[in-house]
């Protein structure tokens, strides 16, 4: 199994995917071919990871336990932006199997965290992954709810949440303009947003990255451009746009997790670690204050 999605399936339907704000391909990916239980996203996260943390020598062989750590690291580089989060309402946009909405809910000692995704395959997953919580969420302190829903037309009300987190979903956002009209519109007054994922240095950049990269190429991510995303969200009316390049803590490390794994190593192309080195493609966290 490679560090890349499972290979196409067959075609949708005549009448098309049942997920139509989605592309076919991130409709297979995250339905039927379940990104989820690849090896390289070890303990059902899907995301590449924030090494930076991880204890013992910076030359020790990695392990799948690291792994798990990396992908949830980077839950809290994220949630960490929060200031005083204890109590208060978060989203999780693309949410997947949940386990980041849990986490906050753990160690963040946020009130509620609602998880929000656009496949229904992955809100299925997300209510049985944290069945658990759920039932107990009545008699504690945190609650926990799952809705599906769009990045561009969220289903909640207005000013209904003080926190809006994202963790490796906005690359597959086809209208970044529409969710950070969005993310303005549900955060309240004194609200914060936190997104982080890979993005293009340049637009010279975004325009290489297809013939290297073969999900921008086979239609489940797109090369947005970091600036540009930074000047939407400001556009939108969110203030204080920051961004800062993680990729330090991300490309180099997974690159050798991955080629220390004997099931891994040989189909591992290694062409992020060649977008990051040669200037094409960079991991950011992006925060944000709206009102």
């Amino acid at each position: 199994m490679t560090q890349q999605p499972p290979p196409a399936g067959p075609a949708d339907p005549p009448d098309g995917p049942a997920t139509p704000d989605l592309p076919d391909r991130v409709v297979r990916i995250y339905g039927e071919l379940d990104l989820s239980t690849v090896p390289a996203f070890a303990g059902g996260f899907i995301n590449f990871g924030y090494w930076s943390g991880l204890p013992g020598p910076a030359d020790r062989l990695l392990t799948e336990s690291d792994r798990v750590r990396s992908e949830e690291d980077l839950y809290r580089l994220v949630l960490g932006t929060f200031d005083r989060p204890q109590g208060r309402t978060a989203l999780d946009v693309g949410c997947g199997r949940g386990l980041g909405c849990a986490l906050a809910l753990r160690e963040f000692g946020l009130g509620t965290v609602i998880g929000l995704d656009a496949h229904p395959d992955q809100i299925a997953r997300a209510r049985k992954a944290n069945a658990a919580l759920l039932t107990a969420s009545a008699q504690t302190s945190g609650r926990l709810e799952f809705v599906q829903g769009a990045a561009q037309r969220i289903p909640l009300p207005d000013d209904g949440v003080d926190c809006l987190f994202s963790v490796e979903a906005a690359q597959h956002f086809r209208d970044l303009a529409g969710f950070a009209r969005e993310a303005a519109r549900v955060l309240r007054p004194g609200g914060r947003l936190a997104l982080t994922t890979f993005f293009a240095r340049t637009r010279s950049a975004a325009r290489e990255l297809p013939a290297l990269l073969p999900p921008y190429t086979d239609g489940l991510d797109v090369p947005h451009v970091v600036d540009e995303v930074a000047g939407t969200l400001t556009a939108a009316g969110l203030r204080e746009v920051r961004v800062r390049s993680v990729g330090d803590g991300v490309w180099e490390y997974y690159d050798r997790y991955m080629a220390q794994q004997p099931e891994l190593r040989d189909d591992w192309p290694r062409r992020y670690l060649t977008a990051y080195e040669t200037g094409l493609l960079d991991y950011y966290l992006l925060t944000a204050g709206a009102g």
